[in-house]
């Protein structure tokens, strides 16, 4: 549920190196299965897993971008990027994590992403819209209920929460990663929790900007990075923040992020503004793991609640980081969502 500007007046492209990935955990250490190196049967083997899946829409028909990893016919991961608008890239610490584990997983850019068509008609991004692209992307993967694992992150954390409640049969597990289940919710949690822990000069200041609609202005940034970003989305210094967020963050599409949710960085005000599946967490019945971060944007508190209401729920907190848990706590995330898939495939899953 963020994205970020480009910041070229203040940190040099030049400057910018990547965060070495973490090291993998036990539970990911061995090595995979010779059977995962498998490619028979599929029709991506040429294009070095990568396919562009065609879509329907009211608008017509449009291309997105997936990119397989693997083979398990057991367990199949696809990951929502968060945004709305951003890109799979951010995901790449995957590739440290998923494939010593035999988890064949997809990357996927969702319609109006940088990899995949950009359609320019305003009317394509509803949240319902883009639950029956994922489903269409299902379909054209050969997922089903016997191997399909849903993962959302953010943004994509509502949109793997909608998913389910229309087509939770076609699932065998989800994970909502550092999202809550209500946008008002996280509204009072950025207006009671992060906002008076900000330095009040800076907050006056980001605020000033955003009553004069300055969203753009290279103010807005430059105070928003070393009082927000750095201890909430991923917590480095921006100096050394990998190239696949800085990739993502640069990629995305505003034409998707700004109506859905909003241009103001401290919280939403977009379509997505009245969003709240709390009261339908109930409903949700297959395994689901909820992954938040100790010092994430999104209540961490909030989201552990949300594993409780759901009846087959999991919470995984990691304890050293911010929205890009992937980066700021890699074993802790990749080890505990390894766990769930594993724990959900061997029919041995328990809270």
């Amino acid at each position: 549920m963020t994205r970020l500007r480009p910041l070229v007046a203040f940190v040099a492209l030049s400057a910018i190196a990547a965060c070495a990935a973490p090291a993998a955990d036990r539970s990911t250490a061995a090595a995979p299965p010779a059977s995962y190196f498998d490619t028979t049967g599929h029709a991506d083997v040429y294009s070095g897993g990568v396919r562009l899946i065609a879509v329907n829409t009211p608008k017509g028909t449009f291309h997105v971008w997936t990119k397989r990893t693997g083979n398990n016919p057991r367990i199949k991961l696809l990951l929502l990027h968060g945004g709305p608008g951003a890109t799979h890239e951010y995901f790449e610490p995957a590739d440290m994590h998923l494939p010593a584990a035999g988890i064949e997983y997809y990357y996927y850019d969702q319609l109006g992403s940088f990899y995949s068509d950009q359609p320019k008609d305003s009317s394509l991004w509803r949240t319902e819209r883009f639950v029956e692209e994922v489903e269409q992307v299902r379909k054209a993967l050969g997922m089903d209920s016997t191997n399909f694992f849903l993962l959302g992150h953010s943004w994509g954390g509502i949109l793997a929460t909608e998913y389910a409640l229309k087509y939770q049969k076609n699932l065998k597990g989800l994970i909502i990663s550092n999202m809550m289940s209500s946008i008002p919710a996280y509204q009072e949690y950025a207006e009671k929790t992060l906002m008076p822990a900000m330095d009040q000069k800076v907050l006056a200041e980001v605020k000033a900007l955003e009553a004069k609609k300055k969203y753009a202005d290279p103010r807005y940034m430059e105070l928003l990075i070393p009082s927000h970003y750095e201890k909430h989305i991923l917590r480095r210094p921006y100096a050394e923040w990998p190239d696949p967020v800085l990739r993502a963050f640069k990629h995305i599409n505003e034409d998707i992020y700004i109506p859905m949710q909003g241009p103001s960085e401290l919280g939403a005000s977009g379509k997505l503004e009245k969003w709240d599946r709390s009261g339908d967490l109930k409903n949700i019945t297959v395994p689901t793991l909820v992954i938040a971060g100790a010092f994430d944007t999104m209540d961490p508190k909030h989201m552990e609640w949300m594993s409780k209401q759901l009846p087959k729920g999991r919470f995984l907190l990691c304890p050293n980081a911010g929205h890009m848990a992937m980066y700021d706590d890699g074993p802790t995330y990749f080890g505990g969502l390894i766990k769930f898939m594993r724990d959900v495939d061997a029919g041995t899953f328990s809270r």
